[in-house]
């Protein structure tokens, strides 16, 4: 049986560098975003913010920052997977530029006591910003360390009062075949779907996001908002995100519907189940050295385990993968 490499799925290794250290503040980055706000800032506008001085300000919830050594911000907005913008790394960075972010909004669907719409200066208003300095482990064998912008998604959540019946929680992403020529492609079905069991969603860790590295975030890191699951594989964080759904059943996410022998639900970092076609067992670090590099082992739920753990008390992890 051919698996589905042959549709398109091609993940090669990234070329890797010497990461700085270095952080952003959040009074100095809310004082960024208002005033882009306050002029009504565009793509173009936001793509040229600056970055902001360090300061070493950091998020105080458990998990939420590392001391390991960042990867570049050149590496970070330069080797993106976002199909949207086409299946290669490079693809987003070249071709992103299409996306307008402003005006923008994210719908509240379904099983919630307040439905409705919000302005993305209403969500970039909803709570305080914090910096989360997370690990990202994508799927293909490699990793990132990224200093988000966001606050948890939890905040959203709570406002918005989910009933009784909500027991996940979906997310739709932008899909304009006008401003995003992968959507063309049949790569995948369109728009992409992601989702997370509504504790999972309402975990302190998991972070709606606006920035990266004291910057709104770029056009290919999933502009305006997207949201970040730093246990999960990256695919997991939902970019460019347009509707929010609160459901009773266990949604159809895209990759599950793709490739259900390769990407399950849950999709948690766990080194002891291998990939169809490649071992999980280790990583290539982005900043580590070049491809002959030596790897890392990986840690479970990417080394969130003591934050995260509790929420799979009794579940095969083999099975639901």
């Amino acid at each position: 049986m051919l698996l589905p490499k042959d549709r398109g799925f091609v993940h090669p290794h990234p070329s890797e560098i010497t990461a700085p250290e270095f952080f952003f503040s959040r009074r100095a980055w809310l004082g960024s975003m208002a005033a882009l706000a306050a002029f009504g800032a565009d793509r173009a506008v936001a793509a040229a913010a600056p970055a902001l001085p360090p300061t070493g300000a950091r998020s105080t919830v458990a998990g939420a920052v590392t001391m390991e050594k960042l990867t570049p911000l050149g590496d970070v907005t330069s080797y993106n997977n976002y199909y949207e913008f086409g299946t290669d790394k490079s693809d987003p960075a070249q071709y992103a530029h299409t996306l307008k972010t402003r005006p923008w909004t994210v719908a509240i669907e379904g099983e919630v006591k307040k439905p409705g719409s919000f302005g993305l200066d209403d969500l970039l208003k909803l709570a305080p910003m914090e910096e989360r300095v997370y690990r990202l482990r994508c799927v293909e064998g490699w990793s990132m360390v990224i200093p988000w912008i966001g606050y948890s998604l939890a905040e959203l959540v709570r406002r918005v009062e989910p009933t009784g019946n909500a027991k996940y929680v979906e997310f739709i992403t932008l899909a304009d075949r006008a401003q995003m020529p992968g959507v063309r492609s049949s790569v995948l079905q369109w728009p992409y779907v992601e989702g997370l069991r509504l504790d999972e969603a309402m975990h302190p860790l998991t972070l709606l996001t606006f920035g990266v590295y004291g910057q709104v975030l770029p056009n290919q890191n999933g502009a305006p908002v997207r949201i970040v699951v730093p246990w999960k594989y990256g695919f997991k964080s939902a970019k460019s995100i347009v509707r929010i759904r609160f459901v009773e059943k266990q949604p159809a996410t895209s990759w599950s519907l793709a490739a259900p022998q390769e990407y399950g639900f849950y999709s948690n970092v766990n080194p002891l189940v291998d990939h169809p076609r490649w071992s999980q067992a280790s990583e290539r670090r982005i900043g580590d050295g070049d491809l002959f590099a030596k790897k890392r082992p990986t840690l479970m739920f990417n080394g969130y385990e003591p934050q995260v753990g509790s929420l799979y008390a009794g579940m095969d992890l083999r099975k639901l993968y």
